[in-house]
């Protein structure tokens, strides 16, 4: 039985272990400390389907009984660039499963008028040509973020870029898809839409302020 929704662009991982934490990611009195840790596995179980395309190869080895073949990763590299400050908080779960992965990070907050995006920093490896990107979002909303996001990694030269975020609305998939039809999109649910704030509803709240305690 599938665990996702999937098309040519958009995966919806359906799995039950996701929903059920998404459904406590969701609910307004989770914790902080149970917060942070939600999303972290939720994270975690969107790199596995993230990466399943992944290619291999066949070596050989010895187990204690006996020579067999084997599969390993073909060697392909891999940058996680989280977008600041929410990001941050799903980058140990790609980390668990990538743990060779080079990281960067890019800075961005809305301006609350014009829901635009504001970049104020950029840190990203040196050999980004070199390397397939997951840029990490964790709300998919007008998406202005998200692509001017995958727009700096682009630039610096990365082969594939893949978008990871918790969840997404409508409008921020169209618009990820309308300037990047390249960037295929992994999350764990699309919602109905955006408020008049440019929230996505019924959404989760703003997840940088839940993962870190601020208002």
């Amino acid at each position: 039985m599938s665990t996702a929704v999937e098309s040519k662009r958009l995966t919806v991982v359906t799995h039950p272990l996701v929903q059920h934490k998404l459904g406590y990611l969701r609910e307004k009195d989770t914790p902080t400390v149970h917060f942070r840790k939600l999303a972290n596995e939720i994270t975690l179980l969107l790199t596995y389907e993230a990466t399943k395309d992944l290619p291999t190869e066949d070596f050989e080895i010895d187990t204690p009984l006996e020579k067999m073949t084997a599969q390993r990763l073909t060697g392909k590299k891999v940058a996680v660039c989280p977008v600041l400050r929410a990001g941050v908080g799903m980058l140990d779960g790609v980390l668990s499963l990538v743990s060779s992965a080079r990281v960067g990070f890019i800075g961005m907050y809305r301006d609350e008028e014009t829901l635009q995006p504001v970049q104020y920093y950029s840190k990203l490896p040196t050999d980004l040509r070199d390397r397939d990107a997951i840029v990490l979002d964790p709300m998919l909303a007008t998406g202005h973020s998200s692509a001017a996001a995958i727009d700096e990694v682009k630039e610096a030269g990365a082969q594939t870029v893949t978008l990871v975020c918790i969840v997404a609305a409508p409008p921020g998939i169209d618009f990820i898809h309308e300037k990047h039809p390249d960037v295929h999109i992994v999350c764990a649910a699309v919602d109905r839409g955006l408020n008049e704030r440019g929230f996505i509803v019924p959404g989760l709240g703003d997840a940088g302020d839940r993962l870190y305690g601020t208002k």
